[in-house]
């Protein structure tokens, strides 16, 4: 199966694709340009592209807010997003050259995002909840590069990837503790690439984005391989259900580090009808 390529190379880094119903006049996709310090909004009607620039040189995940506007993770810390537009940064976290990356809300309406430094080094990097009190704590340590974590339609547990583990990791949920007692879902180091971004299918089904080998994998909810789509970009990093009936997969995908040149539809939004759909109930940040 083979995405299709749907917007010119927009992004220098795109990642962290999400669809949510309160976004536009009835539904829109958000990604972000993650080291241009922007997140981009597709219309899904007119496929127009907007950009919205945040006081950030890092915007890493967003995430749709209850009552409108959203939650985002900028480059040491969270950010608001109002409805009307008006974006506001959170008091920094950590001083060390350590970025957010990836992230999620979770059933309590608290927003997860993990990091990793500038130079990827080794246990660096730590999983952040902000709670709806805008108060942020760290939750564990001991990351590399922290990268999708998205729950299946029970919300029972969570799937994680921390890259350089080569493997998708699956997590109980606590209402009083969080995301607990990590372990392995799915070693991936026999498949080409890298374990990026994932999203969760109605079914339950795991999607995971493999950057380097320009596809991203369906895994089923017992961890066997069940479909291998093909992306016209090697770098694939994220991908989210959206559209009308949720039955679109979105992929990002990035130019980071690659020659003039070299790859010219990275850093392009990609798309395909997989014969799934994605989850109905919207997880949303806030109390």
């Amino acid at each position: 199966m083979h995405a299709a390529r749907l917007t010119d190379s927009l992004c220098y880094h795109g990642e962290g694709p999400i669809w949510s119903a309160s976004w536009g006049a009835g539904g829109a996709l958000r990604f972000v340009d993650m080291l241009a310090g922007s997140f981009l909004e597709l219309d899904p009607a007119s496929g127009g592209i907007t950009r919205t620039e945040v006081p950030s040189p890092v915007v890493a995940c967003v995430r749709p807010r209850r009552g409108g506007g959203a939650v985002l993770a900028l480059e040491k810390g969270f950010g608001l997003q109002d409805p009307d537009g008006t974006i506001t940064a959170l008091p920094a976290l950590w001083e060390e050259p350590v970025r957010m990356n990836e992230g999620t809300v979770a059933p309590d309406g608290t927003f997860w995002c993990g990091s990793m430094a500038y130079d990827r080094a080794e246990g660096a990097a730590s999983m952040w909840r902000l709670g709806t009190d805008g108060a942020a704590i760290r939750a564990w340590g001991d990351v590399t590069i922290s990268n999708g974590l998205a729950m299946p339609p029970d919300h029972a547990h969570a799937y994680y990837v921390d890259t350089p583990t080569g493997r998708v990791d699956v997590l109980d949920w606590d209402e009083t503790a969080g995301f607990v007692d990590r372990r392995t879902f799915r070693d991936l180091d026999d498949e080409d690439g890298h374990p990026d971004g994932l999203t969760v299918d109605a079914e339950g089904r795991v999607w995971v984005a493999m950057n380097g080998a320009g596809r991203a994998l369906c895994l089923e909810a017992d961890g066997t391989m069940a479909e291998r789509i093909e992306v016209g970009a090697r770098q694939v990093t994220a991908c989210t259900f959206g559209g009308e009936n949720l039955t679109t997969l979105y992929l990002t995908t990035s130019r980071e580090n690659l020659p003039e040149g070299e790859d010219p539809a990275a850093g392009s939004l990609f798309a395909v009808e997989p014969g799934a759909r994605g989850i109905d109930e919207e997880l949303v940040f806030g109390g």
